[in-house]
């Protein structure tokens, strides 16, 4: 979410990027000198490498309100612009143009709109000296310091995107078990979420690590540098409605456990100013918000669980909490899972989830502000890029929607889905800056079985199995998947719109058991991880796909760890 920032802290900032980066500022409204300052403008490169870049616009109107705008600046060097999102940017020679959608056009004195694009560069690249806004010149800062510079703000203040720049915690634990597998020592060094998945997991259950452990361990591995923690926020009254035995430890009505023994001991935890130096993502609540849209009522797919969340509105209560409070501690980026492509890229599934985001997003003392971004696909396995087939391809004049495998859906993947979903976000009233994070830990689909071309153009069907590279039976398919890799490894700022690729479910870490296991954990047995069973109307009653002989969910699975390693894509070295 990008904000104006002074050039202090803006030059703190951005040394984190790799990257050339570069600011054309002015002065705030109230600061020395501001009443001439039409606009600030705020350029910076999150992301570059030998060839090419991802910028950040923010600019701030600080004249009358405006219904429509058109940002210009020109290049010193041959920079040339290939993607943008969130304007209508063009170019001609040196010049560009970034002008408005149509849902952010509106500009009032003092607020701020963003967008951003993705550019080629070779030489340098260069930071464009001027701006204008509407023809209007935008105050360019001179680097100097002096008695009219505003006071630097708060060091603790979100940064646009929080893995830039940054290193990412390593959960010792995790990397010890990695590390013990045979070639496991490859990727024991790659960060994962930690997930606290019950209250007892605050503290640390079974003599493991608990949070603030967690925290002390990150700082150690933090050093001078930026340190991303990613955390995932799991534990909603009624939890996993539509799964067939819930995993959760809190009734359907037991909202005022989840705030005052769950989510108010986190915050406080993340408050301590001892952490304050730490940037701390959050993945909010996984499997919860969709399936008000997709598993209630009248559909064929619904449940009664997931008809009393909806009722009662706990889910929404509890995701708006968790929001706010959280939201309140200045070096917490909030991400809120967006299920995937496979569950909610159908049309009639798409916009209604966004809507359903926006209440929760707005309730309990929440507002957009506290949403910093979106995750898709977490502990999941949707291919991240389909490039044998897209969705405008048609067989013998039959269309690749009609497909059994992609059976109507807009999308295909979950980078596309990311992408045109975190659109969709805005449009609905999110935050233009908003970035979307994708769980890439075990959707590589490599080895063997891994497709190098399009199929056969027998039919769609022939045409899309052949090629897919997710050979999960079918897309409802979530538990242990056989055949299953592990994905793209960890990145900040891979594509347009997308903060990282990450892995926020640990790689070796079981869905859930394969056979009925008694416990204290709260889990129970899901049928969709048990090999043997033939499906529900989640997954149009095919086989669950699910490896056998899997241990409660969060427990470790050698077997599984050792496939996702031998199916990795890219492959391991």
């Amino acid at each position: 979410m990008s904000r104006t920032r002074t050039r202090t802290a803006l030059l703190a900032a951005l040394a984190l990027v790799g990257g050339a980066t570069g600011t054309a500022m002015a002065a705030a409204p109230g600061d020395v000198g501001a009443a001439a300052v039409p606009c600030t403008v705020d350029y910076k490169v999150q992301n570059q490498w030998d060839t090419g870049f991802t910028a950040s616009v923010t600019v701030t109107n600080h004249s009358a309100a405006k219904n429509a705008w058109s940002l210009k600046w020109s290049y010193a060097g041959n920079q040339q612009i290939t993607s943008a999102w969130n304007a209508k940017v063009s170019q001609s020679g040196a010049a560009v143009t970034a002008a408005n959608e149509s849902y952010n056009g509106t500009l009032a004195t003092g607020s701020s709109v963003s967008f951003g694009f993705n550019g080629t560069y070779s030489g340098t690249n260069a930071v464009p000296a001027t701006f204008t806004l509407d023809g209007v010149t935008c105050n360019v800062d001179d680097g100097g310091g002096g008695p009219t510079d505003p006071p630097d703000p708060d060091p603790t203040a979100r940064v646009d995107n929080p893995y830039s720049g940054a290193k990412v915690y390593v959960n010792p634990e995790w990397s010890a078990k990695a590390a013990a597998e045979p070639g496991g020592s490859r990727i024991s060094d790659q960060p994962t979420g930690v997930w606290l998945d019950r209250i007892a997991a605050i503290n640390g259950v079974n003599g493991g690590m608990g949070l603030r452990d967690h925290l002390d361990e990150a700082l150690e591995q933090k050093g001078a540098d930026e340190l991303v923690v990613q955390l995932v926020i799991y534990n909603l009254p009624g939890r996993d409605c539509a799964a067939l035995a819930s995993n959760g430890e809190l009734g359907p009505t037991e909202i005022g456990r989840y705030k005052t023994e769950y989510i108010d001991p986190i915050a406080a935890i993340l408050a301590d100013p001892k952490y304050a130096d730490l940037r701390i993502v959050t993945t909010v609540e996984i499997d919860s918000l969709p399936n008000l849209v997709t598993n209630t009522g009248s559909r064929p797919t619904a449940t009664p669980q997931c008809d009393v969340m909806k009722a009662n509105g706990n889910y929404v209560k509890g995701v708006g909490y968790a929001l706010n409070k959280l939201g309140d501690v200045p070096n917490v980026y909030n991400y809120v899972d967006a299920g995937h492509h496979g569950w909610i890229g159908w049309d009639d599934n798409f916009g209604a989830s966004a809507n359903t985001f926006k209440e929760a997003a707005t309730a309990e003392g929440a507002t957009v502000n506290d949403v910093h971004g979106f995750i898709t696909n977490t502990a999941n396995y949707s291919a991240l890029k389909e490039e044998n087939f897209t969705i405008n391809d048609a067989v013998n004049g039959t269309s690749v929607r009609q497909s059994k495998w992609v059976d109507w859906n807009r999308y295909v993947d979950e980078l596309s889905f990311a992408q045109a979903f975190r659109s969709q976000l805005v449009s609905v009233g999110f935050n233009p800056g908003i970035g979307m994070l994708i769980d890439t830990s075990r959707n590589g689909w490599g080895g063997s079985a891994r497709p190098t071309g399009p199929g056969s153009l027998t039919s769609v069907d022939t045409y899309v199995d052949g090629g897919r590279y997710d050979r999960r039976i079918h897309v409802g398919n979530w538990c242990n998947q056989s055949g299953a890799g592990l994905g793209e490894r960890p990145q900040a700022a891979p594509a347009a719109g997308i903060d990282a690729y990450v892995w926020m479910k640990p790689p070796g870490e079981s869905d859930g058991a394969s056979r009925e296991i008694p416990n204290d954990e709260g889990k129970g047995f899901d049928r969709m991880c048990d090999p043997t069973y033939t499906g529900n109307a989640r997954n149009n009653f095919n086989m669950s796909g699910a490896l056998p002989d899997a241990p409660l969910s969060g427990h470790w699975f050698s077997a599984q760890f050792r496939q996702l390693m031998a199916n990795a894509y890219p492959p391991l070295s």
